[in-house]
């Protein structure tokens, strides 16, 4: 019952992920990224140990195959977890348990990956990379909401999406991006329209946080 997307943009090196699914707070659970290192989705019976486990492997080092391989060896309830791993080079690897509900599919692509569980048709994750791929002229971010809304329009999952969430990483030690919508009668559409509202203040809150004394006055938010 979830969808999700790990990419790496390979001219400017940010990480990121996006998902949806038809329970709430997903972007809490299931998808995880730090500058420079990886990304790691875990859905499916939701494991979010998983996802720091997975970025500590990958801080030491490991690439992408291995780590997916460490997830699973690391779980005793492996045949419940769905995972996805993406290394700082944009190396990617993916398994899904024995007791992953259908319809489900994984997808790889140059600097992508996509899984899902309890879809439409084991098309979704496909269209998902292919529509990261396709939309190489928009910022970063966009590409991934491209991709998460081209895996709705391939089918989607079985049952009505509740929440959505998008996650990138640039180069600082927090979020670049990090937008959550929790519980929604339409979580991509909203999803959307907050990028729209934070796309033009995601560079002045880099620099408040960086240099502050190099910004013009702004209001206070």
């Amino acid at each position: 019952m979830t969808f999700s997307l790990a990419a790496r943009c390979a001219t400017t090196g940010m990480l990121g992920a996006v998902v949806t699914t038809s329970s709430p707070a997903v972007g809490s659970r299931c998808i995880f990224t730090r500058a420079r290192i990886g990304v790691v989705l875990t859905q499916f019976w939701t494991d979010p140990r998983l996802g720091p486990r997975g970025l500590a492997l990958l801080a030491e080092g490991c690439g992408a195959e291995v780590v997916a391989q460490a997830l699973a060896a690391s779980t005793p309830d492996r045949d419940w977890r769905q995972v996805a791993v993406l290394d700082a080079q944009g190396r990617s690897a993916h398994f899904s348990g024995a007791r992953t509900k259908p319809a489900l599919a994984a997808a790889t692509g140059t600097n992508s990956v996509a899984i899902g569980n309890i879809l439409r048709n084991d098309a979704v994750p496909a269209a998902m990379v292919d529509a990261f791929e396709a939309s190489g002229g928009l910022p970063f971010p966009a590409r991934l909401l491209a991709a998460l809304e081209a895996g709705q329009g391939a089918g989607g999952e079985e049952r009505a999406l509740v929440s959505a969430a998008l996650l990138v990483s640039r180069d600082e030690p927090f979020p670049y991006v990090d937008l959550r919508v929790d519980a929604a009668a339409d979580p991509l559409r909203e999803l959307r329209a907050l990028w729209d509202l934070y796309a033009p203040l995601a560079e002045q809150y880099v620099g408040r946080a960086l240099s502050p004394n190099d910004l013009d006055p702004q209001p206070v938010r």
